[in-house]
This record gives C-alpha cells, sequence and structure tokens, in this order.
C-alpha cells in the first residue's frame, strides 16, 4: 500500500506515473536489506533543506557498503522537476532511494559497483497547525552502531521503529519516547525530541543511536539566532516529566507538539510555538 497519493517514481532515468516496481527479488536490497531512503517536503511552494536530504542519502548508502550513482545536486535536480507536475499548494513527500543489486562473493555483503537508484513523489498533507501528539514508553531500545548502522536511514532499521510505535499506540499514545542502550532519552520512534524546562531548550546529544535530523538541526540554529538557549544535553524520562514543554522534530511534520508523556500533561508553550513559527519563517526562503 502507497504511503500518499498522485505518485510520480523517477526510475532508470525517466520520470513514471504511479508506484512502479524498482526492485527485483534476486536484488540484495529485497532479500538483505541493504536499502536506504530519504525524506524531504514541499509544502505552500517550499522545499526545506532539499540539498542537505540528498546529501544525507549519499551518506547513508556509504554506511551501508552501498556505493551512490548521483551527487546530491543531481538528485534534487531530478526531485524539483519531478515537483513542478503538482498543483500549486500539494503537500508533498519527497524520497530518493538507493539499493545493492547484486551480492558480492561473500553473500551478504552487497557487490560494489551495482547500485538501483528510485526516487518518490507522494502527495502527502502537512499535519493541521493545531495537530498535538502523546508519548508514553517503549520496552525496545535504540541500538548503537556495534549492533546495527545507526549512522545511516536504513530501511532494515525501520521494524524496530515500527514496532516502538505499534506498542505505543496499542496503550492508547501517540508516540513512544526511546531509551538508547544506557537507559537515557534517545528520541521518539519517528522524530527527534526537545524539552524546554525554565526557557531553556534540552534535546539529547547526538550520541551516534539515533540520526540526529535535519530538522533537528534546523530548529536548533533557528532558535539559537532567535536568542534562546539550546543545548544537547544527557536527558533522562525524569527530566522529560519535569519539562514545562516537550515537541518532536522531524521531517514530516516539522515540529509537533507533545501534550502528554504518560500521567504528565504540557500545555503548547511559547517555545513550541516560536519553534514553528521560526521554522516557517526561514522556510519561506526555500522556494521550489
Amino acid at each position: 500500500m502507497a504511503f500518499g497519493r498522485e505518485i510520480r517514481t523517477f526510475f532508470e532515468g525517466r520520470w513514471h506515473g504511479g508506484d512502479v516496481p524498482v526492485m527485483r527479488a534476486a536484488d540484495h536490497g529485497s532479500w538483505q536489506g541493504s536499502s536506504v531512503f530519504d525524506g524531504a517536503r514541499m509544502f505552500d511552494g517550499r522545499v526545506p533543506d532539499l540539498e542537505a536530504h540528498c546529501a544525507r542519502v549519499n551518506r547513508s548508502a556509504r554506511a551501508l557498503m552501498v556505493e551512490p550513482t548521483l551527487e546530491a545536486d543531481a538528485i534534487a535536480a531530478i526531485a524539483r522537476e519531478g515537483l513542478r507536475a503538482y498543483a500549486p499548494g500539494t503537500a508533498v513527500y519527497i524520497r530518493p532511494m538507493y539499493w545493492a543489486i547484486d551480492a558480492s562473493p561473500l553473500g551478504v555483503a552487497p557487490a560494489p559497483g551495482r547500485t538501483g537508484f528510485a526516487l518518490c513523489l507522494e502527495a502527502v498533507p502537512m499535519p493541521p497547525a493545531d495537530a498535538t501528539t502523546t508519548l508514553t514508553t517503549t520496552r525496545f531500545r535504540r541500538p548503537v552502531l556495534e549492533d546495527a548502522v545507526c549512522d545511516a536511514k536504513a530501511g532494515c532499521l525501520y521494524p524496530n521503529n515500527a514496532r516502538m510505535l505499534v506498542e505505543a499506540q496499542a496503550k492508547g499514545f501517540g508516540n513512544a519516547l526511546v531509551a538508547d542502550a544506557l537507559g537515557n532519552v534517545a528520541e521518539a520512534a519517528t522524530a527527534n525530541v526537545f524539552i524546554v524546562r525554565d526557557g531553556v531548550v534540552m534535546t539529547p546529544v547526538a550520541n551516534g543511536t539515533f540520526l540526529a535530523g535535519i530538522t533537528r538541526a534546523r530548529h536548533m540554529a533557528n532558535l539559537r539566532a532567535e536568542g534562546f538557549d539550546v543545548r544537547e544535553a544527557v536527558l533522562t524520562f525524569d527530566d522529560v516529566r519535569a519539562a514545562d514543554e516537550v515537541f518532536l522534530s522531524g521531517n514530516f511534520s516539522k515540529v509537533m507538539p507533545v501534550t502528554r508523556f504518560d500521567d504528565v500533561h504540557y500545555q503548547v508553550g511559547p517555545v513550541t510555538r516560536k519553534a514553528r513559527e521560526l521554522y516557517w519563517d526561514w522556510s519561506a526562503s526555500a522556494l521550489l
């Protein structure tokens, strides 16, 4: 089942209408999971940080020993070309992806030099401006680099995220707040996390167990430029419970206020609203 609608797929050098097949049964990416992707967004005619997302998909590929075949600016140019086919005002999810085609003599390792590439565009609405979510704990944790390829946006990592999210939703919450291997807060199942306490903005230190997101970095830069004290820190679950505000940060929704973590409730506070305002103001310069 597709994620969105009005799907367009760039594959084998040209655009196709719809959700076309791109991977074969014997491709290494199919049976060994050597696939990576990234996600950018178009909304209100803006494509914020598109080039950064295209650069990251190349870094992710290299982390999985998959050889990228396009420079980041070439991927961005393909995306911009495809996006111009959508009606003005359409919100679109932008997903470039690579996978290994052949296995090396080792079998489980990909062979160098044979890489599949596709770029999928799907019309997916932005969440409403007043959308919020809730958090709970999960028994699942983020892995470390010694266990998994945590420095890549790799498809093989997402079943772990999925079971976190399913567990949280079974408990009646919108997302899960996830621990790293040491039991400190890492991120949510599908986004990075920020807390605000006494006016100070804090986010878990990037310790290699999760992707420190492009949108996360943009919020940190925007808030610092506005004069806020923004810190990366080792955060515990008790730190989150003691926060004045909590919000999630990710490409899909940009800023998602949190109104509850288990039995602790929060207001959508002034810093969260300011982070969203600053992001929208900044993104006005990133036109298609």
